[in-house]
């Protein structure tokens, strides 16, 4: 539950960005194919994101898929409960890629917004893999208060380290999230949060395809 101050809708409305405006990450030398993807959500699992609460979609020119949060937020200080400072979210994947063609994650764009008093500091932490084949190192970003804003992280991947879905082989796609907050020496009857929260949709995490062509 959101304690402290709100989240202004029109902060959030600002972050609604198209995924053209995204800056491009690293890619391949392919072009994207020209079927659609489509991409099933098999499991959602942790404290940042309850069931109903997240949602997936796929860019129409397949450059790039979102994921949206609609209750995923850490906070500490005020009323909030011992565990509220960490939240966290696990999300299991099977991105359905056209034949003759294979993927990689070439980068991501994270974005939220925060209200951190003097004193307090919230994290944001990801990484990503396919099944079986070894994770990404997990980036984080940390801001110190005292600040109220919107936030945005992107972390891109060189090309010579893009990690590629074996082609012909079926491999689930796997995105770790996690936020915390830490009220330091910030007042403790003060709230300080920071979220992936967007209550009208408009604030997602964008994963930027790199793609290739398989052999024969």
């Amino acid at each position: 539950m959101r304690t402290g101050l709100s989240v202004p809708a029109a902060c959030l409305a600002a972050l609604a960005l198209p995924l053209a405006a995204v800056p491009a990450a690293a890619a391949a030398a392919d072009p994207p194919p020209p079927d659609r993807i489509v991409i099933d959500v098999n499991t959602v699992n942790g404290s940042g994101c309850r069931a109903g609460t997240t949602a997936v979609a796929a860019a129409s020119d397949n450059t790039a898929f979102t994921v949206t949060y609609s209750d995923y937020l850490a906070q500490a200080g005020g009323g909030s409960n011992p565990t509220d400072f960490r939240k966290n979210c696990q999300i299991n994947l099977n991105v359905h890629v056209p034949q003759g063609f294979t993927y990689a994650i070439a980068g991501a764009d994270y974005r939220g917004f925060a209200h951190l008093e003097d004193g307090a500091s919230g994290m944001e932490k990801a990484n990503y893999y396919h099944q079986g084949m070894a994770q990404t190192t997990p980036v984080s970003h940390t801001i110190r208060g005292g600040y109220s804003d919107n936030w945005q992280f992107s972390d891109r991947t060189d090309v010579s380290e893009l990690v590629f879905k074996p082609c012909g082989e079926d491999r689930n796609f796997n995105i770790n999230t996690e936020l915390r907050v830490y009220r330091g020496t910030s007042d403790a009857a003060r709230t300080s949060f920071m979220a992936f929260d967007s209550t009208d949709g408009s604030v997602k995490t964008t994963y930027h395809f790199a793609w290739k062509k398989c052999p024969g």
